[in-house]
């Protein structure tokens, strides 16, 4: 072998060496490939802070610009309702020995609202200022005011007040129905009192259209609230659920929880309708609505099998409200799933309620109705006022629930009444009294009015049966309201009373000068 071809072969063999250590070293550091440096890139890019802490940051400015521009048109409520203090009775012959005080008791709560208007309306809840002698709401600069309440609904929970004032900072009212679940929310108001006012919490939007079985005993309660986890706490009644843009999209009303505390459950009833309701009082200070007359209840999945819908949408009629129902005139049936009014689908039994009960009496409704089988029927149905503006299409969701309703205040009488139940009729001492046609239940005398301490209701254990006024018979809330019709205020109103004594119902004769 000649020196050359030597030489040539151990440049090779180093050359093969060099590449073999080559490879071993960067197999030892694990080098990536083009293809998984790539990937890798991807991911760090995907997977770095910089983007989310920037997100936060974001997110904490929103919130803390938010609470700066809304908190402003927040106020601090408080009401205050005295306790009428009857005489008590002592034996006789013992007037001269003892002198009972008669010192009216101050019951004192406190809750939250928001500025609508720069000259002084307030929106709140209902519950906040019922039946309150002296309402005083404090805005953010400690001013305090003395506010008139303009009206109150209690189907829906919302209230306006008003305080005398102008150029005041006020709130931009949101659209509840574009609202999704998981938007950020942050409730700002008053809780536990004079300690916590003006306090801001965030959560998210956990779901839209409950409905909160025993909050409103009223069975005409519309109910269709906006549920968050922000921390709402007694006293938040009546402040506002905004939206990142700083947009009121509902009232905070009332939380879900074991202790009276926050458990993680807050309830806000949507603006839309809070809206509608405060339009309607402070133009008129109470709620006219329209009826098409049926009880209602929510679809189960075997109405949806019966009247062969593919999907379990709707609400089913129940009953009519009475022989001269508009639905009954119209050719609704008992059964009838409801799934569109003037063609706007219909989900629940609160949205209803809304398409029918804000629009006026007198229009006429699109009522589009599916029947056993899969019959699709659209019919023509006029509305009519609902009586005593309360609205008939009545939830009967509540299975077992109480079905006494919070009934309206017969104004003449500041008394709100209900019709003898099945058990009144169990009673053996007033199977007379049913025989005969019954009587009306006072179920609530309000302590401003004129049969305060003349009425007894429920509050005080056997609630009075009211059986005649002015000699006509009462039988009905309509007779009742029949026999007053003539009654100016001021005139003597003669009651006849059945009474709960110890020894049992008796009658009794009730004067009262008329409101």
């Amino acid at each position: 072998m000649s020196v050359k071809t030597r030489d040539w072969l151990k440049f090779g063999t180093l050359v093969t060496l060099a590449f073999a250590l080559g490879l071993a070293f960067a197999s030892a550091f694990r080098l990536p490939s083009r293809g998984e440096a790539a990937v890798r890139s991807v991911l760090q890019d995907t997977s770095r802070p910089l983007p989310q802490a920037k997100a936060a940051v974001d997110l904490g400015e929103a919130f803390a610009n938010v609470a700066e521009h809304v908190k402003p048109a927040v106020v601090f409520i408080k009401s205050e309702r005295r306790e009428r203090v009857t005489n008590r009775r002592l034996p006789p012959g013992f007037e001269d020995f003892f002198q009972i005080p008669r010192r009216p008791q101050i019951e004192q709560g406190s809750g939250s609202g928001f500025i609508v208007s720069q000259d002084g309306y307030i929106l709140t809840n209902n519950h906040v200022v019922q039946g309150a002698d002296r309402v005083t709401v404090r805005l953010l600069d400690n001013r305090e005011f003395t506010a008139k309440t303009v009206g109150t609904d209690p189907s829906t929970d919302v209230a306006v007040i008003k305080i005398q004032t102008t150029g005041l900072p006020t709130v931009h009212l949101g659209d509840a129905d574009s609202t999704k679940i998981g938007n950020w929310v942050l409730a700002i108001g008053n809780p536990l009192g004079e300690a916590f006012t003006f306090t801001v919490t965030a959560g998210i939007v956990s779901a839209k259209g409950r409905l909160l079985q025993g909050l409103n005993s009223s069975r005409y309660a519309i109910q269709d609230f906006i549920q968050t986890d922000a921390a709402i706490n007694p006293g938040n009644s009546g402040g506002p659920l905004v939206n990142v843009r700083g947009e009121v999209i509902g009232i905070n009303s009332a939380i879900a929880s074991e202790t009276g505390f926050y458990a993680g459950y807050g309830f806000a009833i949507p603006i839309n309708l809070a809206r509608t309701v405060m339009t309607q009082l402070i133009a008129t200070g109470h709620v006219e609505r329209a009826v098409i007359g049926v009880s209602i209840r929510p679809i189960t999945p075997e109405d949806a099998e019966d009247a062969k819908l593919t999907d379990i949408h709707g609400v089913v009629v129940n009953d009519y409200s009475g022989d001269d129902s508009p639905a009954k005139r119209a050719g609704i049936q008992a059964g009838d799933v409801i799934v569109a009014v003037d063609g706007q689908s219909i989900e629940s039994v609160a949205q209803l309620q809304q398409r029918v009960g804000f629009k006026k009496p007198g229009e006429t409704v699109q009522v589009s109705v599916v029947r056993s089988g899969g019959v699709r029927k659209t019919i023509p149905v006029r509305l009519v006022a609902a009586p005593s503006a309360e609205p008939e299409e009545i939830s009967d969701s509540d299975e077992g629930a109480n079905r006494r309703d919070s009934a309206p205040m017969e104004e003449p009488l500041g008394i709100s009444v209900q019709p003898l139940s099945q058990e009144n009729a169990r009673d053996p001492s007033l199977r007379a009294v049913m025989r005969s046609g019954g009587g009306l239940v006072v179920s609530q005398v309000s302590p401003d009015g004129p049969s305060y301490a003349h009425l007894v209701d429920d509050s005080q254990g056997y609630p009075d049966i009211i059986l005649k006024v002015n000699g006509e018979p009462t039988r009905t809330r309509a007779e009742l309201r029949q026999a007053l019709s003539g009654v100016k205020s001021g005139q003597i109103v003669t009651l006849t009373v059945l009474s709960s004594t110890p020894d049992g119902w008796q009658q009794r004769i009730v004067r009262v000068r008329a409101k």
